[in-house]
C-alpha cells in the first residue's frame, strides 16, 4: 500500500540478521545486504514474560497474540492477570464470563498510571455491574486491516507483528464460558513464585484456593476443581487457572543490533538519543520503545514506552533525518515540551498532564484533587505556586486550560485550593 502511494518508498520485509554500522550496511534474513546513508532503528519492544516456554503463560504483545488470547478466553472459566500496567488494567475491565484474579506488586492498581487516590476511585468501577454504554472517541482510531494470515507457520511464528494501539481490543469479544458478566479478586504486594502444570502441582501435594468469595469473608477454602496450571504467589497463596496473562512491561528490542556495534545504551537497555533523535553511532538514528532519551528533557516532559510517544518520535526522527541529509538543522519538536497521553481505562476518559505522579519532584509538591464518586477525579500537581502536572478522570473539559497552566507556568498561589472548587469555571476564568 505504502509503495504504491509513494514511488519513493520501497518496503522488504524480511527479518534484520545483522547491522554492520562501519559499512553502513543491514544484513536480512533473506540474505541480502542494504546499504544505506541514514538509518533509523524503530524495533520497539519485546514482552517481559514471567516464563518462557510455557504453553499456560500467554504475552499480550501484539494483534496476533490478542487475538490468540481471545480465542484461549472462549474456553476458559478462570484466568490468571500478572501485571499492573496499561494492558492489564485494559484486560481485567473488558472481560467478561470468567473468573479473574489478578496479582500485582504494588498496593494499589495502575500505580505507572494512578496514585492510590486514583486507583481507589477506578476499582468501585471495577465491582460495579457493566455494561454501560462506551464513551465516544473523539480522537483518530487506529485498527488493522482484517486480512487472514493464511501463511503463519510455526517458523515465523516468534516474529513479533505491530505493536498493540490504544485500540487494540476493540472488534475482540473478550468473553469466558460463564453467563456473568464481571469477577474480579484483586491479590496486592505480590508476585509469581512458582508455576506447577497440573501433573507438577499434583505431585506437590499442595493446596489451591477457590476464588474468594467476598474481601471481607477470609474464609480460606480449598479448591476441588482441577485446572490445567497453578501458579503460588509470594504471600503463600496458590491458585489453579485455565491460563496465565503475563503483563508485566516490555524490554527494548535491541537484538540483533548490538552485536559488533558500540552503541550507547541506557540503563532500561534502550539505545541512547540525542535531541534530533541520534544513537551515539553515525548516521543511525532511533525512535519509538527501542531508544532512551538521553537528552537533558523539559521540567514537565519524560520518557514512557507508550504507542502515542513512540509515534511522535517517529515522525520526530523522519523530520530530523531529512533535515541533516540536506544540511539544515531542526528545533526540538513541541510534543516534548509537555508530557501528554490520553486513553481510556474502565469507560472513562483519562488524561495524563506533565509530571502527574510528581515523578522527579521530590517531597517539595503540593497536590490539589477534587473527586466525585463515580463521575470524576482531578488531581493537580503543584511545586512553588506553579502547576507541574494533572491526572483527569472522566468528562472533565480541563485538558486545554491544565496544558496551558503548566505550558505557562503561571503562579497559581493567589488561588488555593479555590482553584478547583466546582462552582467556579475555572476554563472560563483562565480563558
Amino acid at each position: 500500500m505504502l509503495e504504491n502511494r509513494f514511488p519513493n518508498i520501497k518496503v522488504i520485509e524480511s527479518g534484520v540478521k545483522q547491522l554492520n554500522s562501519k559499512e553502513h550496511c543491514i544484513l536480512t534474513e533473506d540474505g541480502n545486504q542494504h546499504i544505506y546513508k541514514k538509518l533509523c532503528l524503530c524495533a520497539g519492544a519485546k514482552p517481559k514474560l514471567i516464563c518462557e516456554e510455557n504453553p499456560y503463560v500467554l504475552g499480550i504483545r501484539d494483534t496476533d497474540s490478542a487475538q490468540e488470547f481471545q480465542k484461549q478466553l472462549t474456553k476458559a472459566k478462570r484466568i490468571m492477570i500478572i501485571g499492573n500496567g496499561g494492558i492489564a488494567l485494559e484486560l481485567v475491565y473488558e472481560i467478561e464470563g470468567c473468573e479473574v484474579i489478578w496479582a500485582i506488586k504494588d498496593k494499589a492498581i495502575g500505580n505507572t498510571f494512578f496514585d492510590a487516590g486514583a486507583a481507589e476511585f477506578l476499582t468501585s468501577k471495577l465491582i460495579a455491574e457493566k455494561p454501560e454504554a462506551k464513551i465516544a472517541q473523539k480522537r483518530t482510531r487506529y485498527t488493522t486491516e482484517g486480512r487472514k494470515k493464511e501463511a503463519e507457520t510455526k517458523a515465523n511464528a516468534g516474529n513479533i507483528g505491530s505493536a498493540l494501539g490504544p485500540d487494540w481490543h476493540e472488534g475482540l469479544d473478550l468473553k469466558g464460558t460463564k453467563e456473568f458478566s464481571h469477577k474480579i479478586h484483586i491479590e496486592t504486594m505480590c508476585e509469581v513464585k512458582k508455576i506447577y502444570l497440573q501433573e507438577e502441582f499434583r505431585i506437590s501435594k499442595k493446596k489451591s484456593l477457590t476464588f474468594p468469595r467476598d474481601h471481607h469473608n477470609q474464609l480460606v477454602i480449598a479448591d476441588k476443581e482441577i485446572w490445567p496450571v497453578y501458579v503460588e504467589l509470594t504471600n503463600e497463596k496458590i491458585y489453579g487457572c485455565d491460563f496465565i496473562v503475563s503483563a508485566t512491561g516490555v524490554t527494548p528490542n535491541t537484538e540483533p543490533f548490538l552485536c559488533g556495534n558500540n552503541f550507547d545504551v541506557g540503563k532500561d537497555g534502550g539505545l541512547k538519543v540525542d535531541d534530533h533523535m541520534r544513537t551515539s553511532l553515525p548516521d543511525i538514528y532511533a525512535a519509538g520503545d527501542i531508544c532512551t532519551a538521553s537528552w537533558q528533557p523539559s521540567p514537565v516532559w519524560q520518557q514512557m514506552r507508550l504507542w502515542t510517544q513512540a509515534r511522535q518520535m517517529g515522525w520526530y526522527a523522519a523530520k530530523c533525518m531529512a533535515a541533516a541529509s540536506v544540511g539544515e538543522s531542526t528545533d526540538m519538536d513541541f510534543s516534548f515540551e509537555l508530557f501528554a497521553h490520553v486513553t481510556k481505562f474502565f469507560n472513562y476518559k483519562v488524561v495524563l498532564l506533565g509530571k502527574y505522579n510528581a515523578q522527579g519532584l521530590g517531597l517539595d509538591h503540593e497536590l490539589i484533587l477534587r473527586c466525585t464518586k463515580g463521575q470524576e477525579y482531578i488531581k493537580a500537581v503543584l511545586q512553588n505556586g506553579r502547576m507541574m502536572g494533572a491526572v483527569l478522570i472522566g468528562e472533565t473539559d480541563l485538558e486545554e486550560t491544565f496544558e496551558n497552566l503548566i505550558l505557562n507556568q503561571m503562579n497559581l498561589s493567589a488561588y488555593g485550593e479555590d482553584l478547583l472548587d466546582p462552582n467556579i469555571d475555572i476554563e472560563d476564568y483562565f480563558d
